[in-house]
C-alpha cells in the first residue's frame, strides 16, 4: 500500500483503471467487446466511452499483462516525477495529446486496444529526455535510454507480437517530444511569436491545482 500511494496521482489513476478494467473482464462483469476502439461506434453511434476504455484494457491476466503494467507504472511515474514534477496539468495534456493522436491513427490501422501505444509513447518521451542514462535488457544488452522503445519493439518482434501499436506509440511520442521540448527552443532562437504549443488551458490548470506552478515554470 505504501508503494501504491507513493505513485504520483495521474500514474496511480491510470494504473488503477487498467487493473480494475482487466479484473472486471476476468470475472465477466463487463466484456472486452464493449471496450475496444472502433471509429464508427464512437463517432456514429455515440459510444464515446470507448475512447477511454480502449486504453485501459491490456488483455487477460498473464505475463504479457504484467509486462505492460510494469512499463506503464515505471515510465509514467518517471515522467510524472521528473520532467512533469509540479506540472500535473502538462502531464494530463500529454496523455490527452497521446489519446487523440493514437485514436486518429487507429482509424486507419487494424487495432482495437490502444493502451500499449500510449505506454510506448511514454517510454519514448522519457528516453529522449534522459539520453545519458544507461539501461540493461535481460542482463546482456546495454544501451542508452533513447533506444529503449526500439529495444522493446525488437523484443515484441522476437516473441511474435504485432508491433503496429509499438510503432504508433513511437511516432506519436516523437511528435509530442518535438512540440513540447524542441519547438519552444526553435521558437525562441528564431523569434517566433508563438513560443509554445502545448499550453494547458486555465480550467485544466485549476483542476490539477498547478496554476501557480505553471506560471513559475514560464518565468524560469
Amino acid at each position: 500500500m505504501s508503494w501504491y500511494m507513493d505513485i504520483p496521482v495521474i500514474s496511480r489513476l491510470y494504473l488503477t483503471g487498467a487493473f480494475l478494467t482487466t479484473a472486471a473482464c476476468a470475472v465477466d462483469v463487463i466484456t472486452p467487446y464493449k471496450l475496444y476502439f472502433d471509429w464508427d461506434l464512437v463517432f456514429t453511434h455515440g459510444e464515446v466511452w470507448r475512447l477511454i476504455t480502449s486504453y485501459l484494457f491490456f488483455g487477460a491476466f498473464s505475463v504479457d499483462f504484467m509486462f505492460h503494467m510494469y512499463f506503464l507504472a515505471r515510465y509514467s511515474r518517471l515522467l510524472e516525477e521528473g520532467d512533469f514534477r509540479g506540472r500535473t496539468a502538462n502531464y494530463v495534456l500529454m496523455i490527452l495529446f497521446g489519446i487523440v493522436s493514437i485514436s486518429f491513427v487507429a482509424k486507419f490501422a487494424p487495432v482495437h486496444f490502444l493502451g500499449s501505444a500510449l505506454t510506448f509513447m511514454m517510454a519514448y518521451v522519457w528516453g529522449r529526455r534522459n539520453e545519458d542514462i544507461k539501461m540493461n535488457f535481460l542482463g546482456f544488452l546495454t544501451f542508452n535510454a533513447p533506444y529503449l522503445p526500439w529495444v522493446m519493439l525488437a523484443f515484441s518482434l522476437v516473441i511474435g507480437n504485432n508491433v503496429v501499436m509499438d510503432l504508433i506509440g513511437i511516432v506519436v511520442g516523437h511528435c509530442y517530444y518535438f512540440v513540447e521540448f524542441v519547438y519552444p527552443v526553435l521558437a525562441d532562437i528564431r523569434g517566433w511569436s508563438l513560443k509554445r504549443i502545448m499550453v494547458p488551458p486555465p480550467p485544466l490548470l485549476w483542476m490539477c491545482g498547478t496554476y501557480q506552478n505553471e506560471d513559475r515554470w514560464h518565468d524560469d
